[in-house]
């Protein structure tokens, strides 16, 4: 069965050190599918803590940590790390605050100690629906994206996926996994125009009513107008009803792959761009 595997706003990182398990047949399984570990000494906080925690969390640690503790820009997911896991009432997260880890992009806090209970109350709340619901972590670890077969991925890029009609490995792609790495790579890969450096804009051409045609580069559409940006720099609209068009979008091709890609073609293609440095 096709699925389509999407990424959205995910990103890397988890503390706890678990590594890729063998699926049935050996190949690795995803950690994401893996339970978080299970906190040492469970204990529960005042709903009241809790809500406080959260708020000084997010303006303390959401941009690293995600706003839920389970990952963020640059943070790993508090919620499978075995120093929370082990930790009771802050008598591991609260060194580690006050410290930070500097060599890692850590930089310590100065917090009193309500501001810590609180926080400490809102990373294990988390942690404990974290753990109710098993794996399916929403954050992505790089281990998770290891699982493809580079001789598979590079046959299906020439082959089945019809990747190689518009893309060369020695062309276009040269030296893409030195640009692109880990999730960044699997998302320029399925998502090219949702990344940055943006792609080209699509191509338009537009025949009026007198049998003129006008070109340039597709400023906008939808189903009442269609707009372009000419050589010059100009910008032109019309009614979809009045003209007659044509567009030539490269990204077209890895839209309607994401319909057609099964799980293992995925991480297959994945694993073979990784090769192209």
């Amino acid at each position: 069965m096709k699925r389509i595997y999407w990424i959205a706003a995910i990103l890397l990182g988890a503390l706890s050190g678990i590594g890729a398990a063998q699926a049935p047949g050996g190949r690795a399984q995803s950690p994401a599918s893996q339970p978080p570990p299970q906190t040492l000494n469970p204990q529960s906080y005042p709903a009241d803590l809790v809500r406080a925690g959260q708020t000084r969390f997010t303006s303390e640690c959401g941009f690293c940590h995600g706003r839920d503790a389970a990952g963020g820009e640059t943070g790993p997911d508090l919620t499978r790390s075995m120093l929370v896991a082990e930790d009771f009432r802050g008598n591991k997260i609260g060194p580690l605050l006050r410290a930070g880890r500097v060599d890692k992009g850590m930089p310590s806090f100065d917090l009193n100690d309500a501001d810590l209970g609180a926080i400490v109350a809102f990373i294990h709340d988390q942690k404990t629906k974290g753990e109710s619901v098993g794996g399916g972590r929403r954050s992505v670890d790089v281990t998770d994206l290891e699982t493809g077969d580079v001789e598979a991925g590079r046959k299906y890029f020439s082959g089945a996926g019809n990747c190689s009609k518009c893309h060369s490995p020695t062309g276009d792609l040269a030296g893409l996994a030195n640009r692109y790495r880990g999730l960044p790579l699997l998302q320029r890969m399925l998502y090219p125009s949702n990344t940055r450096p943006a792609p080209a804009p699509a191509k338009v051409t537009v025949t009026l009513p007198s049998g003129e045609t006008i070109s340039g580069s597709l400023a906008s559409r939808d189903e009442f107008t269609i707009a372009l940006t000419d050589s010059a720099g100009m910008t032109r609209t019309w009614p979809v009803n009045d003209v007659k068009f044509t567009v030539d979008d490269p990204m077209t091709a890895h839209f309607e792959q994401l319909g057609k890609y099964s799980d293992d073609d995925m991480h297959n293609v994945y694993a073979y761009l990784q090769t192209l440095r």
